[in-house]
């Protein structure tokens, strides 16, 4: 998943990981225009504009569930292992992992190339066929359906 952080220029963070695009390559794919998105950090960069308080910041982070941070530990396991030569013992890992965190990219699709799966093959098109996950900042970002609208 993509992951932006807007930074200032005194290291502090201005607005908190947000799922967005800096391109419109996968736009058919995710449904998401960078434009709407792009003029928001020109607004931040020109005006100041769109920063997020960090008592308003901590409301959107999405803080993982207990299964999935157990699924972060199943795939840690399964990394170390896999480094270890220990294909067949990572791979039971690695499924534990998507179980417990059926919506997380990053634990499935990142697992894929180390897999031996390609990562925009077939397996890719069953996992993005299941659906993504949302993530907060969608609530005060251009959504799906004003991203588009404002790029027809």
């Amino acid at each position: 998943m993509p992951t932006i952080v807007w930074i200032d220029e005194a290291g502090k963070i201005a607005r908190p990981h947000d799922a967005q695009f800096g391109t419109d390559t996968f736009t058919n794919f995710h449904h998401k225009r960078s434009g709407p998105y792009l003029d928001m950090i020109r607004a931040w960069v020109k005006r100041g504009e769109g920063v997020i308080d960090a008592q308003d910041a901590k409301g959107l982070l999405l803080a993982p569930s207990d299964d999935t941070q157990r699924a972060r530990a199943h795939r840690t396991l399964a990394w170390a292992l896999h480094g270890k030569g220990q294909t067949e013992a990572a791979e039971r890992h690695f499924v534990r992992a998507g179980e417990l965190a059926p919506k997380d990219w990053t634990i499935r699709r990142g697992s894929m190339p180390i897999r031996g799966m390609n990562p925009f093959g077939p397996e890719f098109f069953e996992l993005a066929a299941e659906g993504s996950s949302v993530y907060p900042m969608d609530e005060v970002t251009p959504t799906k359906d004003e991203s588009l609208e404002a790029g027809a």
